[in-house]
């Protein structure tokens, strides 16, 4: 039983135990009727508190703070719940250390607007460190598990001074901090390197991580200039954990590269494309050999070919079925893979095997934070009436409703010749017009009148192709009325071909768009492959250039892979967008914006800060109003 104590007063919140009352007894007497029952019974969190139901007074508190730890070293979090609750009611608790408890197990339940709200409960009742460090710490926390490092980091690093100037243990900080710190880019932790030592001592070390990732040597020397710099620091317990296996992560020396594109059938100007683009990069690569195989060949045929060719790396298949295919083949996963498709439902065999997609919902992902970024309030969303279409727009709405409780117009239309219908019906403009007839009937005369659309509306997206946006732009500008506002207009990369740009931009004046840098006008450095590419096929469709563009960063993303897959903060600058990892796995593109002015393509550079989740933006406003 003794074991069992020691064992319980160092569970995960052994900091916050410490700050309870001199009621708060966290060691039972051994010889008390309470020890002995427990001795002789199941000491799992969920007996000990069916047993603390049926005692009184100072037993049934003693039995209530050993059940609390046993949940917690369980990692029963609903259990942790029902005993905090129950600890609630009795009157020599420590009940700001108790609700703290309770916004624990909230968190991890992933009841996050619950957590927050408890939290804001206790602002000016934090009267001990041990209070304050551990309210600091799971308010990070909910920041974190809501993808904002630095929010999470601003707290964290609160918690981290208070702990370290009081002496307290507070169990998971360092790992909060440190997985924060892997998201941020190097532009952001430019910006945390300063306040306490501690905090620098933080941010050097990720810092140096980020130079050296991947380069043995230097990494190694890096990480000793930081022992001798700071000295005794929380993270060396680290370093042997994390940071040495960081030291392993050597990028993929590919010698020879196999490549899985369609060759042949329906699918084979594709894979022509996309062969183009891999021979672009491989002619100024150290990768010796690559070998082209057809992807629509049988699961046998293309592992024998793989074997014969004794290949390092493969980057393929592109079409989703024959990943599908092959994802699940345990001979296929022996080699790392870069698949040409998104991953959605696939779970991959290995942490070797990466999913590149050209992919629309990372566009509409960016779109829709900065909306945000820019307080829009009333989105009005265009699409055409296709499972494409439709796809997108669930995505946008599912994403908006995190962050807005206005849901977004949304128009469907299935030609040119009812775009004009879904405009006017969706800005009200018919009801207009029907109101002006009613007074012309009236006053059977003719009277002055100005159509009028709705004012609610504050930007509109198009998710149309090139051809959609030309016809639908001039409806919506004569359907806004002269008395409202210009409104705002943003398309995706559909919007925008190449082809068509050339000898007509039509009246696109003022639009914005997402698109790969490859395809606009001065977005890229690398002049000289589009030079080569406009001499050699100056009359390739959108799609070949796109996937011309998708196939040369595969190809230079091989090296980086482990690297990206490792700091979710590192990123690759590729034709196609800027590229990271998420999820170990799922490249995620940030494409460039654009604009419309003058007749001409201008790049631009809108912010897309991430906002706050609706549940966080409440919780702001009510701490605000109980200030004033």
């Amino acid at each position: 039983m003794q074991f069992k104590k020691i064992a319980l007063l160092v569970a995960i919140l052994s900091g916050l135990s410490a700050c309870s009352t001199s009621t708060n007894v966290t060691k039972l007497p051994q010889q008390s009727e309470t020890a002995t029952t427990i001795n002789q019974t199941d000491d799992s969190a969920a007996s000990l508190f069916a047993k603390a139901k049926s005692k009184s007074g100072i037993t049934k508190i003693q039995l209530l703070y050993v059940a609390r730890d046993a949940a917690i070293e369980e990692k029963n979090w609903l259990m942790l719940e029902q005993i905090s609750l129950a600890m609630g009611s009795k009157a020599s608790v420590d009940h700001v250390q108790n609700k703290l408890y309770v916004a624990y197990a909230r968190k991890e339940l992933k009841q996050y607007e619950s957590a927050l709200a408890i939290l804001h409960t206790l602002e000016g009742r934090l009267n001990t460190p041990e209070h304050q460090a551990w309210y600091e710490y799971l308010l990070g926390s909910i920041y974190a598990s809501q993808q904002l490092p630095k929010k999470a980091l601003v707290e964290f690093f609160k918690a981290a001074d208070i702990a370290q100037q009081n002496n307290l243990n507070v169990a998971g900080l360092d790992d909060e901090i440190w997985r924060a710190l892997q998201q941020l880019s190097s532009y952001a932790l430019e910006r945390f390197d300063s306040g306490s030592v501690l905090q620098r001592g933080w941010v050097t070390l990720a810092k140096y991580q980020q130079i050296y990732l991947g380069s043995s040597i230097e990494l190694d020397q890096a990480m000793n200039n930081w022992r001798r710099r700071f000295a005794n620091h929380p993270a060396a317990a680290l370093l042997p954990k994390d940071l040495q296996g960081a030291v392993a992560l050597e990028p993929y020396d590919v010698r020879k590269l196999a490549v899985l594109i369609p060759q042949s059938g329906a699918s084979e100007r594709l894979g022509t494309a996309l062969k183009n683009g891999f021979l672009a990069a491989t002619d100024s690569s150290t990768i010796e050999e690559v070998f082209f195989i057809d992807e629509m060949s049988s699961e046998q045929d293309i592992l024998a070919q793989l074997a014969k060719a004794n290949a390092d790396f493969v980057i393929g298949p592109l079409l989703k079925s024959n990943v599908e295919k092959l994802v699940d083949n345990p001979d296929f996963s022996l080699y790392p893979t870069l698949f040409l498709n998104a991953r959605e439902r696939i779970t991959p065999r290995t942490n070797e095997q990466y999913f590149f997609a050209l992919n629309p919902e990372h566009e509409v992902e960016q779109a829709m934070k900065h909306f945000l970024a820019k307080a829009y309030k009333k989105p009005m969303l265009l699409a055409p009436a296709s499972a494409s279409g439709k796809r997108l727009i669930e995505h946008f709405v599912e994403g908006w409703k995190h962050y807005s409780e206005t849901a977004p117009e949304i128009g469907y239309y299935t030609n040119s010749e009812d775009m004009a219908e879904v405009i006017t019906d969706l800005l009200e403009v018919d009801a207009s017009k029907a109101r002006t007839n009613v007074i012309k009937n009236l006053f059977r005369k003719e009277v002055k009148s100005e159509t009028r659309s709705r004012r609610d509306i504050d930007v509109v997206y198009i998710l149309g192709d090139a051809m959609e946006t030309r016809l639908l732009k001039p409806y919506l500008d004569v359907n806004v009325s002269t008395f409202a506002n210009k409104i705002p207009l943003y398309a995706s990369s559909r919007s925008y071909s190449k082809q068509i740009d050339v000898t007509d931009k039509g009246d696109l004046e003022g639009l914005y768009f997402t698109e790969q840098p490859w395809m606009l006008p001065g977005a890229i450095d690398r002049n000289a492959i589009r030079e080569t590419y406009q001499a050699l096929w100056p009359e390739q469709a959108d799609l070949e250039q796109r996937l011309f563009a998708m196939a040369y960063d595969a190809t230079n993303l091989i090296s980086e892979l482990r690297q990206l897959a490792w700091l979710s903060g590192k990123s690759f600058e590729g034709l196609t967008g800027q590229l990271s990892i998420r999820d170990n796995a799922d490249i995620v593109r940030s494409l460039s914006w654009a604009q419309y002015r003058n007749k001409q393509i201008r790049l631009v550079s809108l912010d897309e800060q991430p906002p706050l989740p609706l549940f966080m933006q409440k919780e702001e406003a009510q701490s605000t109003s109980l200030i004033r």
